[in-house]
């Protein structure tokens, strides 16, 4: 079996959907993005990294608000398409950058703020992605972080872990709250406000947009279907397969 890197799997897994990322009415839109927006607006930053673009949706809305978004992302396709898309809506502002998230290839201090939404959880190593965020970051500058969470308690965390890794094998891991306010204090941030929020999740476009192998998908309704009572109720698992996930937004400054 050819081996690969994670950053192969990532940029593969992601590459061939991604116009299905920049339509998706789960990415395109949320509570999370109207708080990114006006964190965005209240700072109205010179420069922005929009660290794991994916469909580009942070780039969009804060692009309104800063001077210059650089969406970068691992998948080539993913970036071509927030090109696209942004011409289409007439951003100008933003331009488009390949990279990983643990090597981001920008001198210190080249940017007054980072965002990131749902894509800490396919870094290969998330303390060394917060290093060079911090590192890319200007002092004193802004950052916000957006992803799932995992609630802590072991059952419901390999249940979890689980289910995520069965849809999409890029996955790495969802983090708890503690996980991430530690992980930005050694990393040179100082943590502030959070917020949790649950997001529903509609099975049928959740697997098809990973493209899961049918088999997966059979296993993922067989745990949820063979989980207990606790399981059950917490992420409100429904007959069709749909459930809700926590979800976080934290935002931090550089020190």
């Amino acid at each position: 079996m050819a081996s690969k890197t994670q950053e192969a799997l990532v940029a593969g897994q992601f590459g061939p959907q991604a116009a299905a990322y920049v339509t998706s009415a789960v990415h395109a839109s949320g509570a999370d993005l109207d708080q990114i927006e006006a964190f965005v607006r209240g700072h109205a930053p010179g420069r922005v990294l929009d660290l794991g673009c994916g469909g580009g949706h942070v780039s969009y809305r804060a692009a309104a608000h800063a001077g210059e978004v650089v969406a970068f992302d691992l998948s080539a396709e993913m970036l071509a398409a927030v090109r696209r898309t942004a011409e289409a809506r007439g951003l100008a502002n933003i331009v488009t950058q390949q990279g990983a998230a643990e090597a981001i290839p920008f001198p210190a201090a080249s940017f007054d703020m980072v965002l990131s939404r749902y894509s800490a959880h396919h870094w290969h190593d998330f303390a060394q992605g917060l290093r060079e965020a911090r590192r890319v970051l200007k002092p004193g500058g802004h950052a916000l972080f957006a992803d799932a969470v995992t609630p802590g308690a072991p059952l419901l965390d390999t249940f979890l872990q689980s289910i995520e890794l069965l849809r999409d094998p890029s996955h790495v891991r969802n983090y708890t709250r503690g996980e991430w306010e530690d992980g930005l204090r050694e990393a040179g941030f100082r943590p502030g406000r959070v917020i949790l929020h649950r997001v529903p999740l509609e099975f049928t476009s959740w697997v098809q947009r990973m493209r899961t192998p049918e088999i997966h998908v059979a296993a993922i309704r067989s745990l949820e279907q063979r989980m207990s009572a606790e399981v059950t109720a917490h992420f409100d698992i429904r007959e069709d397969g749909s459930f809700t996930l926590d979800a976080m937004t934290i935002e931090a400054q550089a020190r």
